[in-house]
């Protein structure tokens, strides 16, 4: 499964705000802001400061999304 951070991309889109605005208010580092980017996990308490600042559920803005087996990485095992 990814991780998807769509949801929160769209809500910025919404309010005219960018990432950089959004990591600013609310003290979210540099490299936090590029994990999800890339989307990977970052912690409970980030996702819950911006669940609260967005005054949303934390479903609005993330979300899990299968990945094909086919296009999943081979660990080599078969």
């Amino acid at each position: 499964m990814a991780i998807s951070y769509n949801g929160l991309w769209k809500m910025l889109i919404d309010r005219n705000m960018y990432k950089k605005d959004l990591a600013t208010e609310l003290n979210i580092s540099s490299a936090t802001m590029a994990k999800m980017g890339k989307g990977e996990s970052v912690s409970m308490d980030v996702l819950a400061r911006i669940c609260s600042y967005m005054d949303c559920d934390i479903g609005d803005i993330m979300s899990f999304e299968k990945i094909d087996r086919e296009e999943a990485p081979s660990n080599g095992s078969k």
